[in-house]
């Protein structure tokens, strides 16, 4: 058998998220987000979460360059978000202007109306092959009642749903 480790991890279901982050200019803040699935807690005290991005990537460079980010942790009925990030970065752009969002208290990021939201301060960061592994403390947090995650499985998105004992 010949398998990449691309056709193997279809098969591994992960969570969807939005990350947002800005860019200030000469014309103001410009904001910026993407879809992710790469988003992994690492400690509860200090809270630290990692996320992973291509080398080459623009949003990472925006990311360094702010510092912070927001994380908008997606449910079932945020599929439409996860399609939305996932295009070219014009494409975000517009979808930004029509997504229910705010902005965070403690960092600015965009953040989505979504099942879990955090706010993120870089801290550090580790070359890993062809990625990026970006460290933060996520310095501002909140939930709100979801009982159907959004995951990506096998190359597609789906909604769990879940029971209750």
């Amino acid at each position: 058998m010949n398998h990449d480790l691309r056709s193997v991890m279809r098969h591994f279901a992960t969570g969807v998220c939005v990350v947002s982050t800005y860019t200030d200019g000469a014309d103001g803040r410009r904001h910026d987000a993407i879809t992710v699935n790469s988003l992994t807690s690492v400690s509860l005290d200090p809270a630290i979460i990692t996320l992973c991005f291509r080398h080459d990537s623009r949003f990472l460079a925006d990311l360094r360059t702010a510092g912070v980010w927001g994380v908008s942790i997606l449910d079932g009925d945020s599929e439409g978000y996860a399609r939305a990030f996932a295009k070219d970065p014009q494409s975000r752009q517009v979808s930004l202007t029509e997504a229910a969002h705010s902005f965070g208290e403690a960092t600015g990021v965009l953040l989505l109306e979504a099942a879990g939201w955090m706010e993120v301060a870089y801290r550090d960061e580790l070359v890993i092959g062809d990625h990026v592994m970006v460290i933060g403390e996520v310095v501002k947090l909140g939930a709100a009642d979801s009982t159907a995650p959004l995951i990506f499985l096998q190359g597609g998105f789906h909604t769990l749903e879940l029971t209750r004992s």
